[in-house]
């Protein structure tokens, strides 16, 4: 009988040697008792997370609150990007890199931190990518970036949607105050990439894929706002 895993590549390794499942889990833990209690969060879709296997968890942004509230919806370890400056001093590095997160640049496309996606992907842990890159404001999903497309097709794994409520109102952009409004989420069903072609991801597939996920993401966040009052 061969063996299908994949090896682990340096930069995965890497990675996984500052990460501590065990200190992922008691934050977690932490995060899903304060988000129940504080914010009176409700989640539905549950089942639309892939219980083994790679997968790109892809929520909306509005707030600093929706990384504590992704990592909620699941009890896997899931990795995920952190902004580049919460890696500038060594405990910050340090505490960020121990939970599985790994930096990006913002506003471009950082090929390292996607590279980095997709070893991960390849050893069998999902990501959560935020498409829409950075915290935005409003009820419309603007454009979002063609990373959470591109690392999934080029795996082929899924992509599951996810729409936040209410975090927005909770803690505004640039705001240092956390109101104890309500939060709802909604998990969409996995959108799986089209087959490759000769070996290789069509651009065009990429972008109809970040078209159908735009739309689904839209869907989702507006079934959580009505539902989060």
């Amino acid at each position: 009988m061969t063996n299908d895993v994949p090896e682990k590549t340096d930069s995965a390794q890497t990675a996984n040697s500052r990460a501590s499942r065990g200190m992922y889990r008691s934050v977690r833990f932490i995060s899903l008792v304060a988000c129940r209690l504080y914010f009176r969060m409700t989640i539905e879709g549950k089942e639309n997370i892939p219980a083994t296997g790679p997968f790109v968890l892809a929520p909306i942004h509005r707030s600093n609150l929706d990384t504590l509230v992704a990592s909620t919806v699941s009890t896997r370890f899931m990795r995920f990007m952190a902004k580049s400056n919460m890696f500038k001093t060594k405990p910050g590095a340090w505490f960020i890199g121990s939970l599985g997160g790994f930096p990006v640049h913002r506003g471009s496309a950082d090929r390292e931190a996607l590279t980095l996606c997709t070893d991960i992907l390849k050893n069998g842990d999902p990501v959560v990518l935020f498409p829409e890159g950075t915290r935005q404001s409003g009820p419309l999903i603007g454009e979002i970036y063609d990373g959470a497309a591109y690392v999934a097709a080029k795996i082929g794994v899924p992509i599951v949607p996810v729409g936040i409520g209410g975090s927005e109102r909770a803690m505004k952009k640039g705001s240092p105050f956390v109101r104890p409004v309500k939060i709802h989420v909604v998990i969409g069903k996995p959108i799986m990439p089209g087959e490759k072609v000769n070996g290789r991801v069509p651009r065009h597939a990429v972008k109809d894929l970040t078209a159908t996920l735009h739309h689904e993401l839209q869907v989702l966040f507006d079934q959580a706002q009505v539902r989060a009052g």
